[in-house]
């Protein structure tokens, strides 16, 4: 069938293969489709429980992709402690998981302000004491150095140093498994004359956690877009190996497309922001309505681009159309704009809603994104997430290499001193 016939046919009904990673309960979702499930699963509920305590946490992505895989285990998420210094996200990140012990809108230096190696600190105390046996330790630094357009001077900016705190958390907390994600540049980041990652990596190392680190492109997760994530993976003796989970994630590789993901939102009604349609100016629809009119073109010719955009350039993608039967190109907080990316619907002349862009991203249609207050906010939110099947591949692989998985003795077990 032609794309041009495609788009003047009836709002698609996908039926996904129920065998992939990130397929979990079809609570509330008559086809089994994971991401237009609408009733949250009693993810507190278990016959046992892991500890979770996620830093820099962001709306919830690797909280819920950790919740979706124990949940699918029978097993329950204790979340100890969750902290983000955006109000925005704490708002919602408090809608979705209303039974966590604790989240706190917050520095992560608020909670581990010591020097690798040092005794903790006061505050560090307390934030042991309260949080308990920590099972997971997860987080995703927000390092200043990561964009590719930054000068040399931000690839050393002082920001860089947050990646430490999650050496100096898993020091504190003393964690069985820790999981920290960020975009590939992370590696070219540095402090005080070092790489962030390297440093992490041999201070975790001497606190005798096994460490892999490593770059996952999240479509083969079963993310339907092609972003790519740096991992961190670091687990004790007696868990999982690190380097057998990224060997377990490349060998069961579930890929999707843009219409596995959103293929049932074409005329989904717009009266809500999360479904509103972003208007576009009088030119950006005439180049719009010029793709469909030429079905098998997706680049907008240079002829047509904003005087800014012509000549040679790397940017082919702006402006341009996405396909059905290929994942989406990263995400990121433009998504409601063509100008900013390869952003423009397969079949309909407008850019992607903030509901399509939170399916490309993974979130399911329970995860509640009310709390965030405008259009922008949501639009960042959203951009910065992290895909949840990210946290739910990882955790989903180091359970399937347990005979029990995370049996009553793990979770028991008191950590050292």
């Amino acid at each position: 069938m032609s794309r041009t016939a495609r788009r003047h046919r009836e709002p698609r009904r996908c039926h996904p293969d129920s065998d992939t990673v990130s397929c979990m309960s079809a609570e509330g979702n008559p086809d089994g489709h994971p991401l237009r499930q609408v009733i949250r699963p009693s993810f507190q509920d278990g016959s046992r429980s892991i500890t979770l305590v996620d830093l820099f946490a962001g709306c919830g992505g690797i909280t819920l992709g950790i919740s979706q895989s124990a949940h699918q285990h029978g097993i329950a998420t204790d979340i100890a402690l969750a902290v983000d210094f955006e109000q925005a996200a704490i708002d919602v990140y408090r809608t979705n998981f209303p039974y966590a012990r604790r989240v706190e809108l917050a520095s992560v230096e608020d909670f581990f302000d010591g020097t690798l190696n040092e005794p903790l600190t006061f505050r560090e105390t307390r934030t042991r004491e309260s949080t308990g046996a920590v099972d997971v330790l997860v987080g995703g630094p927000p390092c200043q150095g990561h964009s590719n357009l930054n000068n040399h001077t931000r690839r050393v900016d002082a920001k860089n140093a947050l990646y430490l705190r999650m050496a100096r958390a898993a020091e504190v907390l003393g964690p069985r498994v820790v999981l920290i994600e960020n975009v590939p540049a992370v590696l070219r980041d540095r402090h005080e004359g070092e790489s962030v990652v390297v440093r992490a990596r041999e201070h975790l190392e001497k606190l005798h956690y096994r460490v892999v680190d490593d770059v996952v492109s999240v479509a083969s997760l079963g993310v339907a877009q092609t972003r790519r994530r740096h991992l961190l993976l670091a687990t004790q003796e007696g868990e999982v190996h690190p380097a057998d989970v990224f060997e377990q994630l490349a060998a069961t590789a579930v890929e999707r497309n843009l219409e596995w993901a959103i293929g049932d939102l074409c005329e989904i009604d717009d009266g809500t922001a999360f479904d509103r349609r972003p208007k576009a100016k009088a030119e950006n629809l005439a180049r719009m309505q010029w793709l469909l009119e030429h079905p098998d073109v997706f680049d907008l010719p240079n002829a047509l681009r904003p005087t800014c955009h012509q000549g040679d350039h790397s940017y082919k993608s702006m402006y341009g159309q996405l396909r059905w039967d290929e994942p989406a190109q990263t995400i990121t907080s433009g998504f409601g704009s063509i100008g900013q990316g390869r952003y423009m619907h397969p079949e309909q002349a407008r850019a992607l809603t903030a509901h399509e862009a939170a399916r490309i991203q993974g979130f399911p249609d329970y995860f509640d994104f009310s709390a965030c207050p405008t259009r922008t906010a949501l639009s960042t939110m959203i951009g910065n997430a992290v895909p949840p099947q990210l946290g739910a591949a990882v955790l989903s692989t180091v359970l399937g290499f347990r005979e029990h998985p995370w049996d009553t003795r793990v979770m028991s077990e008191p950590h050292s001193a």
